[in-house]
């Protein structure tokens, strides 16, 4: 009987080391934060920019967006940062979901060009964190309808970014090895088309008049997915600090009553390719609306807006995403 237990045990365990049947070993790890922007959340005023203040009740427990995030001994701060216009432009609100005035959600609204007339932002930061080299965060997204305007742009857009990881930062001189690892919206074609999910990594070189020079690492683009508009759906992304055999950056959309679609899941380079002893993550955006003025003022030339509604933000330390 026990000699039987055990051939059995080593056959299932050989199936599965050959992909037959593939076991969930992935590491829970350590849930942060996580908040659905309810209850007493708040944005406030902040220096020319915004943060988030207050507790989400809707959740038991690591939603307080100070003692639980700004406070956390891995995350050096939480803001959110326009970089210049006011209100008129820009702006990052907690309002009644359209629809569904029981849920509230964060809205990104970009009517202009609002830094230096030039490109316009709107972005989550979580910078100055320490010992983060592997992370997992999920959130819900709803493209406003304005963007199937987005879809009639008479160029390829390659520029509208949703959120970006910094790994090191490319704007200080004291910082070296500089990287970027930068989630966006594409448009592949001049003509209109459908929305895709598109990436890329760049090593970044720092002249010291402030210029920049991006070298590309990897991309990619994912034309089979296409990005929804008008629906909600949420965005599964897993990021581990690693080289061309140990980093990983995954993707998953599922969209609402959808199944889960993977829509990047990449063995590469997560770091500066030059960088000996890389140090984790520390700075990034989770969430994010950075584009051109091209596109802003295109928008707005056809009666539109660039708006994203958020929901249901958590974020985990050393969880993996299979």
């Amino acid at each position: 009987m026990y000699r039987i237990i055990l051939l059995s045990l080593i056959a299932l365990l050989t199936a599965c080391s050959n992909g037959q049947d593939k076991i969930n070993t992935g590491s829970t790890g350590e849930l942060i934060f996580q908040s659905g922007f309810e209850a007493d959340s708040k944005v406030i005023s902040k220096n020319g920019d915004a943060d988030i203040t207050g507790i989400d009740r809707s959740f038991p427990d690591h939603n307080d967006w100070v003692q639980d995030f700004d406070n956390h001994p891995n995350i050096g701060n939480f803001n959110l940062q326009y970089q210049g216009g006011d209100s008129t432009m820009r702006y990052a609100k907690i309002i009644s979901e359209p629809g569904n005035p029981s849920n509230h959600v964060l809205h990104f609204w970009l009517d202009a060009p609002n830094v230096e007339g030039k490109k316009g932002r709107i972005q989550a930061n979580i910078y100055g964190n320490n010992g983060i080299y592997e992370f997992y965060q999920s959130v819900r997204v709803y493209l406003h309808d304005d963007f199937n305007t987005v879809k009639k742009f008479p160029k390829k857009i390659s520029w509208l970014t949703i959120a970006e990881f910094w790994n090191n930062i490319t704007w200080s001189q004291s910082v070296p090895y500089r990287f970027r690892i930068t989630l966006g919206i594409g448009k592949p074609v001049e003509s209109e088309s459908d929305l895709f999910f598109i990436l890329d990594a760049q090593d970044c070189q720092l002249f010291e008049d402030g210029g920049q020079k991006y070298t590309t690492i990897w991309s990619e683009t994912n034309t089979n997915v296409k990005v929804p508009v008008g629906m909600w759906f949420t965005l599964d992304l897993y990021y581990k600090e690693g080289n061309n055999e140990t980093g990983k950056f995954y993707l998953a959309m599922t969209p609402r009553n959808g199944q889960k679609q993977i829509i990047f899941d990449l063995t590469r380079i997560t770091y500066n390719t030059e960088d000996p002893h890389p140090d984790g993550v520390g700075d990034f955006n989770p969430i994010k609306l950075y584009t051109s003025k091209e596109l802003i003022n295109f928008m707005k030339s056809q009666g539109k807006t660039l708006q994203i509604y958020w929901d249901d933000y958590k974020l985990w330390k050393n969880k993996q995403s299979y």
